[in-house]
């Protein structure tokens, strides 16, 4: 039985939730590990402030925006005020609701697009900065899919496995604890990645490299975990594959591209 509280405390009217807490703790984490990696290669204290500025913006809007126009896009479209404001039409009456529904994928794009503009802004080598970014989302994703075990969303499918959560706030029936899965996977990945490129640096890989591999082993266990997951949306029920395994087919395409263009790089070298 899983029937956590979560919310971690109150104080002076302000809730504060586990979800909150887990979100900011990996942000919070990529970013210094990027830190580290940017001091490493003495890049320009300015690379990583406007980077970081340009990341929060577009990953949490790319991630709404996602969720709105690929899960939801009956209601969205026709409440687009909502997609980017935390707002809801209440009897008249613009109410707050805080914001529910952030899809990874989006959020993945717009750290794309913050490093494009960053390289656009400050001329920053693009390719290396996006290995730096594509070894610590894996960091951020662990933490985030804690949170979202502690609120019982994105919940597996039934089964009878001896491990089976039962998410007393869902539903009553036994599910895997998905959460789990890919929580562990993502903390793990990152753990692979960072050693790798601790032990052989940049200078022995063409940039793009950690990138690529990061796109295509998320893209692939995405597309595989996504068949131990309940669907978000009704839809869904009627696709040959759900919303999350088509969203990750393009990731895994650019992933093999970059290889492929770093490897072609390699041999003009040699």
């Amino acid at each position: 039985m899983w029937n956590p509280d979560p919310v971690l405390f109150t104080a002076g009217g302000m809730t504060v939730r586990w979800y909150g807490v887990m979100f900011a703790t990996g942000l919070v984490l990529a970013a210094w590990y990027v830190w580290r990696r940017f001091r490493r290669k003495g890049y320009p204290q300015g690379y990583f402030d406007a980077l970081m500025v340009l990341s929060f913006v577009l990953m949490f809007l790319g991630a709404r925006l996602c969720h709105c126009l690929f899960y939801e896009p009956g209601y969205y479209l026709s409440h687009p005020v909502e997609m980017v404001f935390p707002v809801k039409r209440v009897a008249g009456e613009w109410t707050f609701t805080g914001f529910y529904g952030l899809a990874s994928h989006g959020g993945a794009a717009g750290l794309v697009c913050a490093v494009l503009l960053l390289k656009w802004w400050k001329g920053a080598p693009a390719l290396e900065v996006m290995d730096d970014m594509a070894i610590a989302t894996p960091l951020a994703g662990g933490f985030i899919r804690t949170g979202n075990l502690i609120n019982s969303e994105i919940v597996g499918g039934v089964t009878d496995v001896p491990w089976a959560f039962v998410f007393e706030a869902y539903d009553p029936l036994p599910r895997h604890p998905a959460q789990i899965y890919e929580g562990a996977f993502y903390l793990l990945l990152f753990a692979v990645m960072a050693t790798v490129c601790r032990r052989r640096g940049y200078g022995k890989v063409k940039p793009g490299f950690y990138m690529g591999i990061v796109f295509i082993a998320i893209g692939v266990f995405r597309f595989a975990i996504e068949f131990f997951k309940e669907v978000q949306a009704g839809f869904e029920r009627e696709l040959a594959l759900n919303m999350g395994q088509w969203l990750s087919v393009p990731f895994i395409a650019a992933g093999v591209l970059l290889l492929v263009f770093t490897q072609r790089r390699e041999v003009k070298k040699g």
